[in-house]
């Protein structure tokens, strides 16, 4: 099926990703991970639900996912669908080669064991660790997919 037998031949996909969603039960745990060793600003936190990090294109959201599967939350007198997941999910930040050295420094500092090293064929490079709620975290260089 083409995308064009679904309406408007003018449209364009979508180009960039304006969220990614990780889910982990707790979140004091998890913002020491994102905002001290992975270095990012909270942008905002409401306690037992939800930790925001703003990043120069898009947003991290982390999601306490029993709270976001039973509590409804209204905006602007409609409501946020109820979401949640169980077991670990991925992440990958986009990293050069310089930056992803560092961030191998500050991961063994803070005494967060790399799981993986990967030279991809198509010339990128990936590290991966784990975050505190078991999420799989890869800091990899553009050359994996550009």
């Amino acid at each position: 099926m083409s995308q064009e037998s679904f309406g408007n031949p003018d449209f364009q996909p979508p180009e960039v990703i304006l969220e990614a969603v990780l889910y982990c039960d707790d979140l004091e745990a998890a913002g020491a991970f994102y905002e001290k060793v992975i270095g990012l600003t909270l942008s905002s936190c409401e306690p037992d639900r939800h930790r925001f990090y703003q990043m120069k294109y898009g947003m991290l959201l982390l999601f306490r996912a029993s709270a976001t599967r039973s509590q409804a939350i209204e905006v602007n007198g409609r409501l946020i669908p109820k979401h949640g997941t169980t077991g670990s999910g991925h992440l990958a930040f986009a990293v050069d080669i310089e930056s992803q050295n560092a961030m191998r420094e500050r991961l063994a500092c803070a005494g967060i064991k790399l799981e993986s090293e990967i030279k991809w064929p198509s010339g990128g490079e990936s590290i991966y660790c784990r975050d505190p709620a078991g999420n799989s975290i890869e800091f990899a260089t553009p050359e994996l997919w550009y």
